[in-house]
């Protein structure tokens, strides 16, 4: 590829354009909907910035094939099929000035991003992020140079727009979610659009077959974009498709049928590190020092509550979950969820009341982000809570207003405390067991009635 021409078309063509609009759209999204918080961690850096190709990839496949357009539009093919460059010299330039200025642009993208998750400090540092967002370059590259050569093929004034039109909506059929083993389209199919879902789980990273499927799919695409560009005959450019289907097939063997296999637990990043009974994540080993001294304590109580049927120790949550599903129950060990914003956002003796409570009665109804369980669940866990605390308050951190706690547990604590202490005791202990089980709802038991 000749610089000298190579720096002309990037002067004079429209793929700067596609790279300034990319990365400015990109990041305006980024801080003014979602926030700084999606730098926190190195993965989940890169599957905010794949997200962000439901809007990218459109906008890139409209943008290529308005490049596409460019020789039809100024009157100059016969010229350029006259010219004794060949015609591969002519689509590699226009190809790859796009392709240099939309990479350049996911790549400063991904890069600013990397920025602020280093000043944020995290404890677990690698390159399993890397994939994710190569992927995501590639498929910017590729979208376009596809465009392009459909452009080329088809130069009509409709293309560009139709085209965008059409990526947007087979993007979103295509739309992937990590918590649904339901979708409209199978697994595999569904996975060959390179938009990741909404990230919820830091734990959580893309499998190396789908990066592997992905690639060898964007490839295809790219290189039936390339050959459409140098094609000249309608024989050529019905053997342009090639790649693409030979790309398609070849993707589908290899990706995941399973979408459990889809998302994966970096188990480098879900290694427990613990400081006696308190185990938590290597990514949250930063959060160890606050939850030691009151998960300890919270150990301490609930074995003076529980005796023989009390947790022994306080381990953070590994284990895979759907949106609404149940979360993983222990009978040895209280659960942390860093998700969980009572867990999250609490310190000191809130962090013990927090602990306390879910070990008490560990939440059973399917949760939600930052939810920490019904109305009742959190109404029991505070009268628990309280019992062995010896006041009553409610839990910090969750989607009920304290108000809402308050009505629900005050008459409960009420009857409780005046039982005999042997008879309260019992009733703690059979609530204990029920939620551990899912067989009862907390507050019911607390107030005289059966677990199921």
């Amino acid at each position: 590829m000749n610089g000298r021409v190579l720096r002309i078309e990037l002067r004079r063509s429209v793929a700067p354009w596609a790279g300034v609009v990319a990365l400015v759209g990109a990041l305006a999204f980024l801080y003014l909907v979602i926030g700084t918080w999606w730098t926190a961690q190195w993965t989940s850096m890169a599957l905010w910035t794949r997200s962000l190709l439901a809007y990218l990839l459109p906008l890139a496949v409209g943008l290529g094939a308005l490049q596409g357009l460019r020789d039809r539009r100024s009157n100059m093919s016969e010229l350029l099929t006259s010219t004794p460059r060949p015609a591969r010299h002519r689509a590699a330039t226009t190809a790859g000035a796009t392709a240099i200025t939309l990479a350049s642009a996911f790549a400063l993208l991904v890069l600013q991003g990397a920025v602020q998750v280093v000043l944020a400090d995290t404890a677990y540092t690698h390159l399993g992020w890397l994939p994710i967002s190569l992927v995501g370059l590639l498929s910017l590259v590729a979208g376009a140079v596809l465009a392009m050569g459909v452009g080329r093929a088809l130069p009509s004034v409709l293309t560009p727009p139709v085209l965008a039109v059409v990526a947007f909506v087979l993007i979103n059929l295509l739309w992937l979610s990590p918590d649904s083993p339901t979708a409209a389209v199978p697994n595999r199919v569904a996975l060959l659009s390179p938009v990741v879902g909404e990230v919820r789980e830091v734990l959580l990273t893309l499998s190396a077959s789908v990066h592997l499927g992905q690639t060898l799919w964007l490839f295809g695409m790219a290189g039936t974009g390339f050959a459409l560009l140098v094609a000249a005959t309608p024989r050529a450019r019905l053997l342009a498709l090639a790649p693409a289907l030979a790309g398609a097939a070849i993707a589908l063997l290899v990706l995941p049928s399973d979408p459990r296999r889809t998302y994966i637990v970096d188990e480098t990043a879900a290694a427990q590190v613990c400081d006696g009974p308190v185990c938590v994540t290597r990514i949250h080993q930063a959060r160890l020092a606050d939850l030691g001294d009151p998960g300890r304590k919270a150990l301490r109580l609930l074995h003076g509550a529980l005796a023989g049927q009390a947790p022994v120790s306080i381990r953070e949550t590994t284990a895979q979950r759907a949106l609404g599903a149940t979360p993983e129950r222990s009978r040895k060990a209280v659960l942390v969820d860093f998700e969980d914003g009572a867990i999250a956002n609490a310190k000191g003796e809130e962090l013990t009341r927090a602990l306390l409570a879910q070990g008490l009665a560990p939440t059973c109804f399917a949760r939600s982000n930052n939810e920490s369980g019904t109305l009742g669940e959190i109404a029991g866990q505070s009268v628990a809570a309280g019992w062995v605390l010896g006041d009553l308050k409610p839990l910090g951190g969750t989607l009920h207003s304290s108000r809402d706690q308050l009505d629900e547990a005050r008459p409960v604590w009420k009857k409780l405390k005046a039982l005999p202490r042997a008879e309260q005791l019992s009733r703690i202990r059979a609530m204990h067991a029920a939620a551990v089980s899912c067989e009862g709802d907390p507050l019911q038991i607390l107030d005289g009635g059966a677990s199921r």
